[in-house]
């Protein structure tokens, strides 16, 4: 399954809120008093958002991070890039070429290649100011038990009462 690890949402939820008060110096302890996580995971994501320079440090009383640049100019990729401790790939393949014992004869390789590509360049171009913005989608994230199923046996009624 695909799927974003805990640390990675944790820093984009870190950079969306501190880009809603750009301005502002957020310490490690308000982050995640405010965000209700736990201070030593705020501090690691911090920290390594901050060798990426997506985020400032400063130290001292009114120390504190600050976003590295705006939060337009922040891809969720570069957030992925700098909390993953491999390089990205959707397959091992992919991520870090040579690794797989089958890959020098893999007929599907460009395929997932190119699936990757496309996955990059989508988590390329949404921004942390993007995340900041609610989205009106077409797919609720809510999925509820059953809908399928009584969409399927109205049509099946249907039909029977057409016939």
């Amino acid at each position: 399954m695909l799927r974003i690890s805990k640390i990675i949402d944790y820093g984009t939820l870190v950079l969306t809120h501190m880009a809603g008060e750009p301005e502002r110096v957020f310490s490690a302890s308000d982050l995640a008093n405010i965000l209700g996580l736990g201070q030593p995971t705020v501090s690691k994501v911090l920290k390594m958002l901050g060798q990426h320079k997506l985020v400032i440090s400063s130290r001292g009383a009114r120390g504190g991070y600050v976003l590295g640049r705006p939060a337009k100019q922040i891809s969720v990729a570069q957030i992925i890039d700098a909390l993953e401790e491999q390089p990205f790939g959707l397959t091992e393949c992919v991520a870090t070429p040579g690794a797989c014992s089958v890959e020098p004869d893999c007929h599907i390789r460009s395929n997932w290649q190119r699936i990757n590509d496309i996955v990059r360049r989508t988590l390329e171009e949404v921004s942390v100011a993007d995340m900041v913005k609610p989205t009106m989608s077409e797919h609720p994230l809510t999925h509820q038990p059953g809908t399928v199923l009584k969409n399927m046996n109205k049509a099946r009624t249907s039909n029977m009462e057409i016939s």
